[in-house]
């Protein structure tokens, strides 16, 4: 066995293009489903685990899976409206931890997240460097936005311009880097986060301007004692620093403050069945659990893994095939060379295992490859979750 092992070796090497396109070709087959079932089995864990450590989203009424998807992965161009004081009935209401969440703006391609310092403590981020926000006009921003932004404490980032000709659309607003995050391997890695001030100075529902009794009379409309109406020349702070802080404020209905939903920790599950009940039969808005909603999207992914199963089937009986028939036809163009061995007293059981060592070398070379290729993948496409965002 030992020498028809080194023939069959021996026979790959002597021919090492034909040898690799067969391990090639029956690697692919093989890796395909493997790295398919790898890289489900990787994002239904990431996803779970987000959802398992948020019990509860409360969000508008509509399609749950964007309710959801932009509660936990700030998916900005999916975001929902729930008005500000919605947050506090909820807090007045409900035992527990109530965390308004506002994804509705971006900066340098990068979720814009507004939030409470409540958050931090939840999902038990910390600044490995500098501080968290805690005044409007500060940033902090995830491990690996930080990264690939290359911005530390003290240097600024802007905000994205939604509607670059609209005059209407507030500016871009600079915001000063406050802290980095400790890496979490979440998608809080990729986000940077504010205060809610910021997100409304952001979306034109909150602004600070100089004092108008202080600047020129020419700008001044008019007014009255309630108030004083200014000239649109007056334009308003692109950058909130401590002096101009105590001048943002916001018009209007706080009705009208959009946040994009409300995380949700009770303080026991009996608290978070009889809230959810609430809220889902005042109708106005909808509480859902992120796990039974991301289990749901997973039974969507998994129909289409086994889709893909199928088709690997279908493609593995093909190579199979083709494999049986390049052998087939090599063994007719070495039927002299089987004929030299039978002379030298070889018995036909060892021409046998001569074939079969060189069909196990190309299997165990090709599952090798398979291995090896989705080890590869899933190193370099690490946390499928950043696609949601």
């Amino acid at each position: 066995m030992r020498g028809a092992w080194g023939l069959a070796w021996l026979r790959l090497q002597r021919h090492p293009v034909p040898s690799a396109i067969l391990v090639l070709c029956l690697g692919l087959t093989i890796a395909l489903p493997w790295a398919g079932r790898a890289l489900v089995a990787d994002y239904r864990t990431q996803l779970l685990a987000r959802a398992e450590a948020t019990p509860l989203v409360l969000g508008e009424r509509g399609d749950r899976f964007d309710v959801v998807l932009a509660a936990l992965y700030f998916r900005t161009g999916r975001a929902g409206f729930v008005p500000f004081p919605e947050a506090e009935r909820l807090a007045a209401e409900a035992p527990g931890v109530v965390v308004p969440v506002s994804a509705r703006a971006t900066a340098q391609g990068a979720p814009l997240v507004g939030t409470t310092p409540e958050y931090f403590e939840q999902r038990g981020l910390v600044a490995a460097t500098g501080d968290l926000p805690v005044y409007a006009g500060e940033v902090v921003l995830g491990h690996a936005l930080a990264a690939e932004l290359g911005l530390t404490v003290g240097d600024a980032l802007f905000s994205d311009v939604r509607e670059l000709y609209d005059l209407a659309v507030p500016p871009a607003l600079k915001l000063r880097v406050c802290g980095v995050l400790a890496a979490s391997g979440t998608a809080d890695d990729g986000a940077a986060f504010v205060d809610l001030t910021s997100c409304w100075v952001l979306e034109g529902f909150a602004h600070g301007h100089d004092d108008p009794s202080e600047v020129d009379q020419a700008y001044v409309l008019g007014g009255d004692e309630d108030g004083v109406v200014v000239s649109g020349a007056l334009l308003s702070y692109q950058e909130i620093t401590p002096e101009n802080l105590p001048s943002f404020h916001d018009h209007g209905d706080p009705e009208r403050l959009p946040l994009t939903a409300l995380l949700y920790w009770p303080a026991s599950d009996k608290d978070a069945t009889l809230v959810r009940t609430r809220v889902n039969q005042r109708g106005s808005y909808q509480m859902l659990r992120p796990v039974e909603v991301v289990d749901e999207l997973l039974a969507y992914v998994l129909r289409v893994r086994q889709l893909m199963d199928g088709l690997s089937l279908v493609l593995g009986a093909v190579t199979i095939a083709l494999g049986t028939m390049v052998y087939a036809l090599s063994s007719r163009l070495r039927a002299a060379e089987f004929r030299t061995l039978r002379r030298m007293g070889c018995p036909r059981a060892f021409v046998a295992r001569l074939v079969l060592g060189e069909i196990l070398a190309v299997v165990l070379l090709a599952l090798a490859f398979a291995a090896l290729a989705t080890f590869l993948v899933r190193t370099a496409l690490g946390d499928l979750t950043v696609w949601l965002q």
